[in-house]
Parts: C-alpha cells; structure tokens; sequence
C-alpha cells in the first residue's frame, strides 16, 4: 500500500476540526486525521507492507523547464536552490514535521527523494512490485498506473477514508473511456488547472476520450492532424495543430516517473513500534491520544 501523504493529511487538515489540540494550543487536527486515515486502511486493506510516500519537490524544476505553469499558482515564494515554497495554511505546516517524526518511531516507511513529487515515488514502487498494489491518493494523475494485469488500483477517497472509490480498468473506462495507460493522454490533452497544465484548448474530457477512442492514443491523434482523410473537425485540426509544442512536452510533464533512485527501506507493515520512547513523548506533547491508540491496536492485531 502506498500512501500519496500529502494528500492525505491535506484531507485530514480539512477534515478534522482545528479545534483538535496540542497541550500547548497548537492544532494537530493533520496529525490525528492522517493516523485515523492510517488505521481505517490497514484494518479494512491489511497491506503487508506500506510506505508514505513525499514531496520531497513538490514542483521540480525539471517538470517547470518543460511547462513553466506547472503549479505556479500555488508557489508562495521562489527560490534560486530547493524547492519553490508552496502555498499551505499555516496552521498546516508546523503540522508535517510532527507527522514526519510520528511515522518515524512507529517504523512506517517514509521515502522521499530530491527533485522528485511523492507521484514518483509511487510509481517506481508500483514499477518494481512484484505483487498487487493499492495506491491511496485524492489525486486523479495517479489512475494512470491502474493496471488489472499487475493488480493495481487506486484507492481514492469520497469522503474521509471510509469511503473509498475502489478505482481499477473498469472503473477508469466507464468514467473516462480509458485504461490506466490511457490516462496520460486523456489527462495532458484535457488539461488540469489545479496543476497549471493548460491542455488542448476547446479539448475537454469528453472530446479528448473521443479522439482517443478513434485514434487510440496521442501519437495517433496527431498522425491523424496531419493526415487530411482523417476524421477530425477543421477546428480540432487548427486546434491540435496550434498546441503541438506543448503536445510533444507534456507527456514527461504528466507522466508519473518510474526510475526514481529509491533509497533502501524497510516497507514491511510495522507490528510493534521502532521507537516506543520517541513515540510516547510524541503522544503526550501532540495530544495524540485515541488517534494513535487505535491505530497501534490495528498494527498489532494485523501484523
């Protein structure tokens, strides 16, 4: 089970009230929703082995080179070495080192790597697995590596992370009329303003699916541009013709790396804590109560 982490505490942050408190007055509604999300899925998923994935570049400058609004409407501050400071609430941030810490003495792996986007990360370890793999993300980009063949699916949460869209081929081809391969093109071509990723202009889901259905993939959309018999409006035509320098770039923007440098990591589902005594002190300084509790009961009970 890999854990797009980011994105889940997001959600927790906004899930959990501030009002849920540190001794000192300072929220951990993060900390506590993302340990309540922890344990809701190794109880109903019983992973045998999980890591939380990070943003260790949450916008990397190679992926910015290619399509320099990537993301840059989130970037709160830019800077000449390291990652560009994203825009976060700012009871939020002084959140993501305690659950940093949390994950650390509970012995959860926790990989990261410079110049890459937890999507990464996720990728080069569903690229090496040997077995099935749910992938737990509120982040559509990652239904590309949705593969029946391989038993890989994403786990994208509705609402909290008790209910959850169990997303495999077919959930992707009633939706989108495509496969997790096909999600790239469907995604580049329809654009994202969430991700500063322009897409065709006048190409929407629905027509991108369409042109996809017709000539199977990107590279055959635009074969078929410069093919005069082929079945494709005047307008899409000038469209696609118009938008060909950030066609052929797009694909190593969205695409999701799979040849990450994975540092060596224990990813087997901890049972016991690594670090009882960190953890204890963590507990009682954070508040984190029946949160952590529960989920040390789940991690005993399925490992």
């Amino acid at each position: 089970m890999l854990l797009d982490t980011a994105s889940l505490y997001f959600r927790a942050y906004f899930g959990v009230p501030e009002s849920v408190k540190a001794p000192d007055g300072t929220p951990v509604n993060a900390v506590r929703g993302l340990l309540e999300f922890i344990e809701r899925l190794v109880r109903d998923h019983r992973p045998t082995h999980l890591v939380a994935c990070m943003d260790a570049d949450w916008r990397p400058r190679w992926r910015v080179e290619l399509i320099p609004t990537y993301k840059a409407h989130r970037v709160a501050e830019e800077r000449e070495s390291g990652p560009d400071a994203e825009e976060v609430p700012d009871t939020l941030s002084p959140q993501v080192p305690v659950i940093e810490a949390v994950l650390d003495a509970l012995g959860i792996a926790r990989v990261g790597v410079a110049d890459y986007e937890a999507d990464d990360v996720i990728g080069t370890f569903t690229a090496r697995a040997t077995g099935p793999v749910d992938i737990v993300t509120g982040d559509r980009d990652l239904y590309q590596l949705v593969d029946d063949a391989r038993g890989v699916r994403v786990l994208y949460p509705i609402k909290g992370v008790g209910m959850l869209q169990l997303t495999d081929e077919a959930v992707l081809r009633e939706k989108y009329g495509v496969d997790g391969a096909g999600y790239v093109d469907l995604a580049l071509l329809r654009g994202d303003p969430s991700d500063g990723l322009p897409g065709v202009p006048g190409i929407g889901e629905k027509t991108a699916a369409k042109l996809l259905a017709e000539f199977g993939d990107l590279a055959g959309i635009m074969a078929a541009v410069e093919d005069p018999r082929a079945r494709l409006t005047p307008s899409q035509r000038k469209r696609l013709t118009e938008a060909r320098p950030y066609v052929e770039v797009a694909p190593k923007v969205v695409r999701v790396a799979d040849d990450v440098p994975l540092p060596p990591v224990d990813t087997a589902l901890p049972r016991a804590p690594r670090d009882g005594a960190a953890l204890d002190e963590l507990a009682a300084r954070w508040n984190l109560g029946g949160s952590l509790h529960r989920l040390l009961l789940t991690l005993d009970a399925v490992g």
